[in-house]
């Protein structure tokens, strides 16, 4: 019999709330994070628009020392993951041990420390370049300091996958639960790229949108012109049950089914047809033992682009029918696209989601796009009892990854 996995913390840091109850309360709400961008002048950018955390000190999670010569991503899954490990009650007697693990999901990693250190290079000589460049920079450092704050000594795993990154981290970790190599995971993402380098590349591909903040992300609907850039970082605490039980932990859901594919069509754009898309949500329900009719929620990843909303959909109506009344949102209209931590903020959303009976909802829909015509849950959140609640992730190089909750019972 497999060892079942469970949720027995949360930790958020995003652009509608630094909290678990403020980024709840605000997605309920319809509150938009996002707005124009402060970081920077934008004014020569093709996009000015960015989903910001806001209010956002790291001292509160580490000595001033430390955050002066840390990069932004990296402060965020400090905050998220001591939020997250606090809210699960969980003690340094058991992170410290090689039955504790951390899988985390990073996009690009330090781009501030980066851009900033190239322009000392560029300016001061290379004898000025700080010898934190490197580990400042690179992907895996996020995981990395989280292991050394806690004495974690299982695996330690970095999962660079585009924009599915944080939810095939949250899979590997039902896996690693279900394996036995763990008791304990700490897993999630973490991004923090909205600087001047990353905002012109995403530009000149197009990608992003154009309009004011008010309307910049507005997933499936017809007038949609791009997606919004967005930073922050979620960790959810994975646990084994029998674990949990043994230390009367709070469980949050139990984590069920991962399912994720590659499109093997395109390096940026969605294989037409959904492919892709169908092979991972088939495969997570395959996993968790369920049909498509026991799915009462699904968390799009909707983004808020011509291309993806429509294959999306597509997909959507290849496993569930066309004619399906599944409840739909994309709470990327409100927080944004967090990139590689995109999938861990979107499983706190449909966590709560199931937890509250509440579907958060899509604002900024106001034109109804012929090619998506499902229910996207418009502008107000919906009452719905929610039992099991599935959340897709897809990223550039055609990853696709899906995860399922359902609300624990014995």
């Amino acid at each position: 019999m497999k060892r079942r996995a469970v949720v027995t913390g949360l930790g958020v840091i995003s652009p509608v709330g630094n909290n678990v109850q403020e980024f709840w309360n605000n997605l309920v709400s319809g509150t938009s994070g996002i707005d124009w961008i402060k970081a920077f002048d934008a004014s020569a950018y093709h996009s000015k628009v960015a989903g910001e955390v806001k209010e956002f000190d790291p001292v509160a999670y580490m000595d001033r020392k430390e955050a002066r010569r840390t990069s932004r991503f990296i402060q965020f899954a400090v905050a998220s993951s001591y939020d997250a490990i606090s809210d699960s009650g969980l003690t340094p007697e058991l992170l410290c041990s090689c039955r504790a693990a951390v899988i985390y999901g990073v996009g690009m990693g330090g781009m501030d420390f980066l851009e900033a250190q190239h322009h000392v290079l560029i300016e001061k000589g290379p004898l000025r370049v700080s010898p934190f460049m490197i580990p400042m920079s690179i992907p895996n450092m996020a995981a990395g300091t989280i292991a050394v704050k806690y004495g974690c000594m299982g695996k330690n795993l970095t999962i660079v996958t585009a924009c599915a990154a944080s939810t095939n981290a949250l899979g590997e970790a039902l896996k690693m639960i279900r394996e036995g190599e763990a008791d304990i995971v700490i897993s999630g993402g973490s991004e923090s790229v909205i600087t001047p380098l990353s905002l012109a590349g995403f530009g000149s591909m197009t990608a992003l949108s154009r309009s004011s903040p008010d309307k910049a992300s507005r997933p499936f609907d017809k007038n949609r012109d791009g997606f919004v850039m967005a930073e922050g970082s979620s960790t959810l605490i994975i646990e084994d049950l029998e674990h949990a039980k043994r230390r009367n932990a709070p469980i949050y859901a139990e984590l069920v089914g991962y399912g994720t594919s590659d499109d093997a069509s395109h390096i940026t754009a969605p294989d037409p047809n959904g492919r892709g898309a169908i092979a991972s949500m088939r495969a997570a329900l395959h996993d968790a033992e369920l049909d498509a009719e026991h799915i009462d929620y699904i968390n799009a990843h909707g983004t808020s682009t011509p291309l993806n909303d429509v294959v999306e959909t597509r997909a959507i109506k290849a496993i569930f029918g066309s004619d399906t009344k599944v409840s739909i949102s994309s709470t990327k209209s409100m927080h944004g696209h967090v990139l590689g931590a995109a999938g861990a903020i979107e499983a706190a959303a449909t966590i709560l989601a199931l937890r509250n009976d509440t579907i958060p909802p899509t604002i900024n829909y106001e034109t109804p796009d012929p090619d998506c015509d499902l229910d996207y849950t418009p502008n107000k959140a919906a009452a719905k009892e929610i039992i099991r609640a599935l959340s897709n992730s897809f990223g550039f190089g055609g990853h696709n990854a899906t995860i399922i909750f359902k609300k624990y019972a014995e």
